[in-house]
């Protein structure tokens, strides 16, 4: 994340980097990201949660800053694990959860488990409808990992997940290719493809249907990798779900839509888990929650 500095915790697996903010008394929110992403999606929510809450943002590992060992599990099931060593070592017990791709797979096995009080999701992986045809793709051509080519499809996968690339800052398209530059990022970067073979989701619906934490489903209506029928799927399964589509957007909402998602987040955590009444002070939300009225067909 821009500007702050890194923590380091040892797990199983190898060392999580990870960053901390806010009071450590405070109820705790973990922020998760996906493939290829880093903590660094979360820079705009977390000085906006952390006068609130005790803010917990890690690097998965193999992502970002985080120890990138070779004979690791970096699966999703494996990952759910290094999360709740890193969150038992920092005496976290419960918490509130914000998951984005891969990240979103991991909150909804931690709120499986039942730690979990709130629970968002943002373009999440979801049931067996990961990973994409893209990641698919990008597997089979990636036996031989080239530092040229990985930086090329990083680079495609920003051009594909922004809906509105004026919003990325300068300096911020480096931060996402900077992990994987030269021979030791590719090989990373490879490693952390394979592993996603779409095992941890498929078949919990019925988990799902019997959650009872509050949930919010945020969705940019053009994501190419996870579509927003998979928004709408995941609101009809968990009964305490609301969801909200961002027209305009694709797959790395919090970058397209920050002005937007974070309030509307922060909002959420405040009223549901910190069970603060509703105010305005962080301005008008511009969106509305539910689900796409009846009859409405795709563009």
């Amino acid at each position: 994340m821009s500007g702050t500095e890194k923590r380091r915790a040892r797990t199983s697996g190898g060392e999580l980097a990870f960053v901390e903010l806010g009071d450590p008394a405070d109820p705790a929110v973990v922020l998760l990201h996906g493939f290829p992403a880093s903590s660094f999606l979360w820079r705009r929510f977390a000085p906006l949660l952390s006068p609130w809450m005790r803010v917990i943002a890690p690097d998965l590992l193999g992502c970002g800053d985080s120890e990138r060992p070779a004979e690791a599990d970096l699966g999703l099931i494996a990952q759910v694990g290094y999360v709740r060593e890193l969150l038992d070592g920092l005496g976290v017990s419960s918490f509130a959860v914000v998951g984005h791709g891969l990240g979103g797979g991991v909150a909804q096995l931690l709120a499986l488990e039942g730690r979990v009080r709130t629970l968002v999701l943002i373009d999440s992986v979801a049931f067996d409808a990961w990973p994409s045809a893209a990641a698919r793709d990008a597997q089979a051509r990636m036996s031989r990992p080239d530092h040229a080519a990985v930086e090329e499809h990083v680079g495609r996968f920003l051009e594909a997940s922004l809906g509105h690339p004026e919003h990325l800052e300068p300096g911020a398209r480096e931060e996402y290719l900077r992990p994987w530059r030269g021979q030791d990022g590719a090989s990373a970067f490879a490693r952390f493809l394979l592993a996603l073979d779409g095992r941890g989701l498929a078949g919990r619906e019925q988990e799902l249907e019997r959650l009872e934490v509050p949930t919010l489903i945020l969705w940019g209506e053009e994501d190419p990798y996870l579509p927003a029928e998979l928004a709408e799927r995941l609101g009809e399964t968990i009964p305490t779900a609301s969801v909200a589509l961002l027209p305009g957007c694709s797959h790395l909402l919090p970058e397209d839509a920050p002005q937007t998602i974070a309030p509307l987040v922060f909002e959420y955590l405040r009223s549901r888990y910190l069970e603060v009444p509703h105010t305005h002070e962080a301005g008008p939300v511009a969106v509305e929650l539910g689900r796409r009225p009846p009859g409405k067909e795709e563009g």
